[in-house]
């Protein structure tokens, strides 16, 4: 019996790597063999908005008379959006992820046996090591040009100098490569670099004879204001953000290559997402008015003449400071005005399409200013209540820093809309 139980076992392992040298497929048309399998992802932080109809443009009168934002009937695909804008908190775990990477590359804390120029610079360090800031000479001195010096120090303090805090990112011009059919790959690739530390002087800047200094030396450091939307970040800031975001979840994400990357959203994304399913309202909570049926105030921005602390904040709050809209997002009118991916032309909307409008336009330094608008959605706590309808559009120049601009992340939801059954 023994003996037939071992022959049993030989000829079934005979048969494993029989079955394992030859051809599964038996000759049928089966599909490429040893797919990742996929079973959709939740990002931390994110709710999914399902794909619908919407009918875009003003929800009230069009006080401007502009004509910018005429209605039209869109569609638009299934997406992540985070819940909230994107935090100080937040925010400070990119500009730390900065930091500790030129330092780790200024200590030579390089991946061994590994030619550099084969891995991205983000995969070429060695994170295991620890950073002593206040270590060895040896690591004093590997560090020092990190700082401020001489003159440059205030009261003798050592601080890094943030002007060193310069991160490259790249994106990826899909447009010209699919009408630039004979173009070299090389040239729909752009690198660029940036600063990534938040311009905390435009709370001094933007207001002329304004005592906003306790803000500017406070807001994105100090744990007070650790859940309060970042702000004083350009657009392109907000595009090396997400593209920091997106090599982070490739690095330590167990979906890896199998997503989409983190992004702006397109202006409609965003009217979409802030409209909660409400087609045709003027505001994320459905109603024509900024109070409910108690008199409170349902939004953080300039009610009245300039009240600016009845709604419950002098500047900003915190960033899910009021209830969401039904799709569980928070402050999607008020607290800071939000970047989008689209590009601000006044007549944009008799020329896109329906399906996921996009209107994209990749300013040159040499362009004129008009050609650097970027589209802000949402309004802020300065704005009085016209600028938080859903449907209005303004526009920031992409290379400004404010301090009640912020932003949020999308990420596109691949396969059949969750939705749709």
């Amino acid at each position: 019996m023994k003996k037939l139980q071992q022959f049993t076992l030989i000829l079934l392992a005979f048969v494993a790597v029989f079955a394992s040298c030859g051809r599964k497929e038996g000759g049928q048309l089966v599909g490429s063999a040893n797919r990742p399998k996929w079973k959709g992802i939740n990002p931390y932080g994110m709710v999914y908005v399902p794909s619908g109809q919407l009918h875009i443009g003003v929800g009230d009168e069009d006080l401007s008379r502009s004509m910018v934002a005429r209605p039209k009937s869109i569609s638009i695909q299934g997406f992540f959006m985070d819940d909230t804008e994107i935090t100080n908190n937040e925010y400070r775990q990119f500009v730390d992820w900065v930091t500790d990477s030129i330092a780790h590359r200024k200590m030579d804390h390089i991946v061994e046996d590994t030619e550099n120029d084969q891995l991205p610079p983000e995969n070429q360090l060695d994170w295991s090591y620890d950073i002593d800031w206040e270590g060895d000479a040896e690591g004093d001195q590997a560090l020092e040009d990190m700082y401020y010096q001489g003159n440059e120090r205030f009261a003798g303090r050592k601080e890094i100098d943030v002007d060193k805090l310069v991160f490259e990112f790249q994106w990826y011009d899909w447009q010209r490569a699919a009408h630039d059919r004979n173009g070299n790959r090389t040239s729909f690739i752009h690198r660029e670099k940036i600063k990534v530390y938040p311009d905390t002087l435009t709370w001094v800047r933007d207001y002329a004879y304004s005592y906003n200094e306790p803000m500017t030396r406070n807001y994105f450091w100090h744990p007070a204001f650790d859940d309060y939307p970042v702000v004083g970040v350009n657009w392109k800031m907000a595009k090396a953000f997400c593209y920091w975001r997106s090599k982070l979840w490739d690095m330590y994400g167990e979906t890896k290559e199998n997503t989409e990357d983190f992004r702006l959203p397109t202006e409609h994304e965003w009217e979409y997402a802030a409209r909660g399913g409400r087609d045709g309202a003027p505001y994320p909570w459905g109603a024509y008015y900024t109070r409910n049926a108690k008199g409170c105030l349902l939004a953080n921005f300039k009610p009245g003449r300039g009240n600016y602390p009845e709604d419950g904040g002098l500047y900003t709050v915190k960033a899910d400071g009021y209830y969401p809209n039904d799709y569980g997002l928070y402050c999607m009118a008020g607290n800071v005005a939000e970047w989008t991916e689209t590009a601000y032309f006044e007549n944009s909307y008799s020329f896109m399409h329906d399906l996921n409008p996009d209107v994209r336009y990749d300013a040159k330094e040499e362009d004129e200013k008009t050609a650097k608008r970027k589209v802000i959605r949402g309004g802020s706590w300065k704005d009085v209540a016209y600028f938080l309808q859903t449907g209005n559009r303004s526009y920031e120049y992409q290379d400004t820093t404010k301090c009640y601009i912020g932003f949020r992340c999308v990420l596109t939801f691949l396969g059949r809309s969750i939705n749709d059954f």
